[in-house]
């Protein structure tokens, strides 16, 4: 037999059969990121009630119950009492220099349980990447499954925003039920994944004005013990970024030999190098989604398929109406 010219359709073919033993491979950087994925996991609750303990020292229960009697009594004018995930939290320091007297010498910083809150206390700017990548990354097997690109802002990290990012961020949006930040109250427009992750760590505050206006005072191991739980999200994200990293550099490598091959038997020999087991003549059997359909059978089947379709005849539709309305009356 001749050899088989390598077209884009095997190109693309071989490609993503690779990628996807490249994806699932041991790799340190794999294990680094999958570690870090459930050590978050496991630390989530353990901060959250310590946040808790903190938080209803501030609001105590019987008082956000008054508020919320009051506000039944006499309605929207006593509405001061909402659920939220994001808190400013504060504490004074003995160690803070401070030229001057007027100055802050409290030490404060937003703590964001939601899942795509901020890693960083940079203001309010809630669109930053981080918090993104988190929760696709804590997500990105069903978001693979939804045919979404979890990948994107890793793959993008060396460019600027484009509508190819956008595109691929709000599909995985989307699929993740996140509309948008709240600004202070979880009861938001958010559906589904995002608005199930978020409930499980939302507390009643009193007063519906931004966190820094209603800071809440802790101690300084309290601080420290809030600060875990950035430090555990944002190794979520550099390891997710890393293995990433890692996969897309050799996926770019093979992009470029495979377009080099002049021949699909050249990139069979690739992938056996590469420890990867690959049917050339399947390769060529199948269409661009991997399905066999020149085998015999396939083919036998799609054209039986195909016989017997003439239109039917006005009588023919009549009669067919008529039985279809018959059995939806019984």
């Amino acid at each position: 037999m001749s050899k088989v010219r390598m077209n884009t359709e095997l190109r693309n073919k071989l490609f993503n059969r690779i990628k996807d033993v490249f994806e699932k491979e041991d790799t340190q950087e794999r294990e680094a990121f999958l570690q870090a994925r459930e050590d978050v996991t496991k630390i989530y609750p353990v901060i959250f009630a310590k946040a808790k303990e903190v938080v209803e020292r501030s609001y105590p229960a019987e008082d956000v119950q008054t508020c919320r009697t009051l506000k039944s009594k006499y309605g929207q004018p006593l509405d001061v009492v909402a659920k939220d995930k994001c808190f400013y939290f504060s504490y004074a320091s003995d160690e803070r220099q401070s030229d001057s007297e007027d100055d802050d010498k409290n030490i404060s910083e937003h703590f964001d349980f939601g899942l795509y809150g901020k890693l960083t206390d940079s203001g309010y700017r809630h669109t930053d990447d981080e918090g993104k990548n988190f929760a696709y990354a804590m997500n990105r097997e069903y978001l693979k499954e939804h045919e979404c690109n979890p990948d994107i802002i890793c793959q993008q990290s060396e460019n600027q925003d484009n509508p190819h990012k956008t595109k691929h961020m709000e599909a995985n949006d989307k699929a993740l039920g996140y509309s948008g930040y709240s600004s202070y109250n979880s009861d938001d427009n958010n559906t589904g994944i995002s608005k199930a992750f978020d409930s499980q760590w939302a507390l009643d505050i009193i007063g519906t004005s931004h966190c820094r206006s209603r800071t809440i005072g802790c101690t300084e191991n309290e601080f420290q013990t809030f600060q875990m739980l950035k430090q555990a999200k944002a190794r979520v994200v550099s390891s997710y970024q890393s293995w990433i990293k890692s996969v897309d550099n050799q996926c770019k490598q093979l992009k470029t030999g495979l377009k080099a091959y002049r021949y699909l038997v050249e990139g069979v020999e690739l992938a056996t190098e590469l420890g990867i087991k690959v049917d050339e003549a399947e390769l060529i059997r199948s269409n661009s989604t991997g399905l066999t359909i020149y085998n015999p059978q396939n083919l036998a089947s799609m054209i039986k398929g195909m016989k017997n379709n003439r239109p039917l005849s006005k009588a023919e539709k009549i009669i067919a109406r008529q039985q279809y309305e018959a059995e939806s009356v019984n």
